[in-house]
């Protein structure tokens, strides 16, 4: 992926600033520009938290200086063309198809994004090289500045969720003995075991289960086990 710049142009509220800063370090970014940006003091420094870092070092410049040092430049929109033969806005493309196109990309990308009140100007958006826009809701589809930066940090960034251990087949196989032993304590027909068991691996199988969730299972099996002893 390509130095990705977040480029706020005439942002006019400070606690925005502050936002974009957090869900910018949230997704693993830091080069956040500031074009003529509003005062930025208490307000925007307590929503940046812990990206308060970020914010404080920010980068000022003017729009022109931005379309000079960049080898690609995209403009967010929330207005885009229902024609091609209206070219300004069209073609257009989403966060996720966005990143499909630059990821090859090597040098910076910036990616502007409007005032609050009207976003970006028609001459903005020509200037630039490519449009994206986020899919919203024809009634309201205009996203408040930090969630636009969120949304399009969070494709861009395709971090990895991250893992957890699924219970081994060693674990599984224990388990399902288990299962096995506890329908003879409870008398389940014996010429219905076959079939139980196939639909308990297939179930048990599709859950995935995590280490923890099959001892959890086992101990319930335990404790039941251990009322059904004690009536008799």
């Amino acid at each position: 992926m390509p130095r990705i710049d977040i480029v706020l142009v005439e942002p006019m509220y400070e606690g925005n600033c502050g936002f974009v800063a957090r869900v910018m370090k949230n997704f693993g970014f830091s080069n956040l520009v500031l074009v003529n940006p509003c005062s930025i003091g208490d307000e925007g420094i307590s929503r940046a938290s812990h990206a308060r870092e970020l914010l404080l070092g920010a980068e000022r410049c003017s729009l022109p200086e931005v379309f000079a040092r960049s080898d690609l430049v995209v403009a967010t929109t929330g207005t885009v063309a229902k024609s091609v033969c209206h070219p300004m806005r069209v073609p257009y493309y989403s966060p996720k198809e966005l990143r499909e196109r630059i990821r090859d990309y090597c040098g910076r990308v910036s990616i502007l994004f409007g005032r609050e009140n009207w976003g970006l100007n028609n001459t903005e958006v020509e200037r630039s090289d490519l449009l994206c826009t986020i899919p919203a809701s024809p009634e309201y589809p205009i996203l408040n500045i930090s969630h636009a930066v969120g949304i399009i940090c969070y494709e861009l960034a395709d971090l990895p969720r991250g893992t957890y251990n699924l219970a081994s087949a060693f674990e599984m196989d224990h388990l399902y003995r288990h299962v096995d032993q506890y329908l003879d304590q409870i008398e389940h027909p014996f010429f219905k075991r076959p079939l139980t068991m196939v639909m308990i691996r297939r179930i048990l199988g599709r859950a995935g289960l995590t280490t923890r969730e099959a001892s959890t299972l086992h101990g319930l099996l335990r404790r039941s086990e251990n009322h059904l002893r004690r009536k008799l």
